[in-house]
């Protein structure tokens, strides 16, 4: 009876198959395809969801690991050499202001060695308290008029300060400019002294001036040249904590090793341009947002957490 059963059953289906395919319908073997195939569709999906789902555990967990690193307790050193690294791979591309249009780019590169190192000179004095973009743009003002050692001395006040103009202090760089230019010309041979201290006597110098120009225009490092990016940088990562350039200046050289002085300036500064800035710095593009002290993201993060609890 069972054996009869299938057959009949058998010639059924053979008879709808036949019947489907006479109407232009759809055979069983054409059916089971179909239903396979939606089955290995759906399987696809659903290993695409696991797959997201695995990728965002992982990622959860990569937080987790850095959320906890920020919470140990580390040594001053690993903290600088972690952060500057950090920093580094940050300007890697380095195409903040500072690296197109630093003082060590403004200098005419063609003229004679006394000429560039006075360029330089000029070119820090300016930038006091001056973006970049503002003395570039007075440098170039500056060169077309010779920008050299007599002709500063050669122009009215009032016509270099209109050459100056707008950088910042522009009347009173003019005449430390033009004060600077008989001192070097009567005492120095008309050149720019090769100490510190010679440089840090003229009118409008100071010791962050001192060291960029020894370490541009005579390629020695003697000291980290500290301006208001690194002062703050360096307060923010809770590297030093100082009130003055000065104070930053002295503990930085104390923690940095001698090989590390010549680029801290230029890599802070240029982080400082494009994403650690004075107001509202941006550190939700920063890397190092989850073990910066002073960090706006890792605070939201904390507020976040307290008010959950």
């Amino acid at each position: 009876i069972q054996t009869l059963r299938s057959i009949i059953r058998s010639i059924m289906v053979g008879t709808r198959s036949a019947g489907r395919k006479r109407e232009g319908g759809k055979s069983m073997e054409e059916i089971k395809d179909q239903l396979k195939a939606k089955y290995q569709r759906k399987t696809k999906e659903e290993s695409g969801i696991e797959e997201r789902k695995d990728e965002e555990i992982a990622t959860a967990k990569d937080e987790m690991k850095m959320f906890q690193f920020a919470q140990q307790p580390i040594d001053i050193e690993d903290i600088w050499q972690r952060d500057l690294t950090a920093i580094a791979g940050m300007r890697k591309n380095q195409d903040a202001a500072v690296d197109t249009m630093g003082c060590h780019m403004l200098h005419d590169k063609e003229a004679e060695p006394k000429v560039q190192r006075f360029q330089i000179l000029l070119a820090l004095m300016l930038s006091s308290q001056t973006k970049d973009e503002v003395t570039s743009a007075a440098m170039q003002r500056l060169r077309a008029r010779g920008c050299t050692i007599d002709s500063m001395l050669a122009m009215s006040r009032s016509e270099l300060e209109q050459l100056l103009t707008p950088v910042g202090f522009y009347r009173r760089k003019a005449e430390f400019i033009q004060e600077a230019a008989a001192v070097l010309k009567e005492k120095h041979a008309g050149d720019i002294p090769d100490t510190i201290e010679g440089l840090c006597a003229l009118k409008g110098v100071g010791p962050k001036m001192a060291h960029l120009v020894m370490q541009t225009a005579f390629g020695r490092t003697l000291g980290v040249a500290v301006d208001t990016h690194v002062h703050r940088i360096a307060n923010r990562l809770h590297w030093v904590k100082t009130k003055a350039p000065e104070q930053t200046q002295k503990q930085l050289e104390e923690l940095l090793p001698r090989q590390e002085w010549s680029r801290v300036n230029k890599l802070l500064v240029g982080f400082g341009q494009q994403i650690c800035m004075p107001v509202r710095p941006k550190c939700v593009d920063c890397q190092l947002n989850a073990t910066c002290p002073s960090s706006t993201e890792k605070n939201k993060k904390k507020k976040s957490e307290e008010k959950e609890d």
